[in-house]
C-alpha cells in the first residue's frame, strides 16, 4: 500500500474530524503497522518508557510499598472527603 492510499484511507472517514496534531499523531504509527514493522517499534518504544518512567522511580527501593506502609501505620486517619 502506499504512502498516499494510507493518507487518503485514514483521514478519509465518514465523520472523522482530524486536526493536524492528530493526523501527525497517527500517520507514522499505521505506516509502522502497514510496513510490518510495529512489533519492533513496540518493543523498542517500551524500552524508552521504561527508563524514565520505571527506574528512575524504584532506584532507591519500591516508593509504592514505602507509601502503603506508612499510611498503614498511620495514627491518623486520612481526611474524607467534603461532599459539595
Amino acid at each position: 500500500m502506499g504512502a498516499t492510499l494510507l493518507v487518503v484511507r485514514k483521514m478519509d472517514i465518514t465523520g472523522a474530524r482530524w486536526t493536524m496534531r492528530g493526523a501527525e499523531a497517527v500517520l507514522p504509527l499505521g505506516s509502522l503497522y502497514i510496513s510490518g514493522d510495529w512489533d519492533e517499534y513496540w518493543q523498542f518504544y517500551l524500552q524508552q518508557e521504561h527508563k524514565p518512567n520505571h527506574l528512575a522511580l524504584y532506584s532507591s527501593g519500591i516508593p509504592l510499598i514505602k507509601q502503603v506502609l506508612k499510611d498503614r501505620c498511620s495514627t491518623t486517619p486520612p481526611p474524607l472527603p467534603i461532599p459539595v
